[in-house]
């Protein structure tokens, strides 16, 4: 029996030895079958990094409302930031020459007055017209002289029969020229009876007229510095008390 205990060792060492390397073989050849496919896609697998951590393999993309990078943004064709577009300038309103509401001359004017006819100032009621070396003046009168050259006949108008002219005590008539009223001698033609022709308008004074040219429309005779001038109408309370006027009795 002692003969054979070593033999029988030495086989079971073997068969151990064996063993071992047939597992090893197996777990190789197990190893060596497994599908290439499933290793490619265990390792693309990113690991669940559960809620509110970032995963590096994919890429940021930006929410749906952000706006475009500055570089590129456009500006709308005919529009600029910067630089808004200029309004038209706005036209100044055409002043109203005559007052509005201004009927026509009355007609059937008398051809003279059954007196002299003097002329005075409404916002300087003791001067009047007054002819003084050839011009026609806002003065006050208080001479025999003076109160003649303060008196005219009122007829009707030489260029239009509902409208007036005033006949100095010469024999001349009032006219206006370079826009100044002056007494001048009736020389016979169109321009002159023109010249001499005013229309009454309403006043904003009581018993008072406006005397508005009939050539030129939209002037009235007005003083200015005492000066009996044709000026344009201008809406203002200055314009309107000087270029009004009460035809009186005449003083001479």
């Amino acid at each position: 029996m002692s003969d054979n205990t070593p033999r029988t060792r030495r086989l079971g060492l073997a068969a151990a030895l064996a063993l071992s390397a047939a597992a090893a073989c197996v777990a190789v050849t197990a190893l060596q079958d497994r599908p290439p496919e499933k290793e490619a896609t265990a390792a693309a697998t990113p690991p669940d990094n559960g809620p509110g951590l970032l995963s590096f393999a994919s890429p940021s993309t930006p929410p749906p409302n952000a706006p475009a990078p500055a570089r590129n943004r456009t500006v709308p064709s005919g529009s600029s930031p910067s630089a808004p577009s200029p309004s038209a300038p706005e036209s100044p309103a055409r002043p109203q020459h005559t007052p509005a509401g201004s009927p026509s001359p009355t007609a059937g004017s008398p051809r003279t007055t059954a007196h002299g006819t003097s002329v005075r100032s409404v916002n300087y009621p003791d001067r009047y017209w007054h002819v003084s070396g050839g011009l026609v003046k806002l003065d006050p009168v208080d001479s025999a002289p003076g109160l003649r050259a303060a008196t005219f006949t009122r007829v009707k108008g030489l260029a239009d029969a509902r409208c007036y002219s005033f006949v100095t005590a010469g024999g001349g008539y009032l006219r206006h020229r370079d826009f100044l009223l002056r007494a001048d001698p009736d020389d016979g033609s169109a321009l002159f009876r023109q010249d001499a022709t005013f229309c009454p308008r309403p006043s904003a004074f009581s018993g008072a007229v406006m005397l508005e040219s009939v050539n030129y429309p939209g002037r009235f005779l007005r003083h200015r510095n005492f000066q009996l001038r044709l000026d344009p109408y201008q809406d203002t309370g200055l314009y309107r008390s000087d270029a009004a006027f009460r035809l009186v009795d005449g003083l001479a």
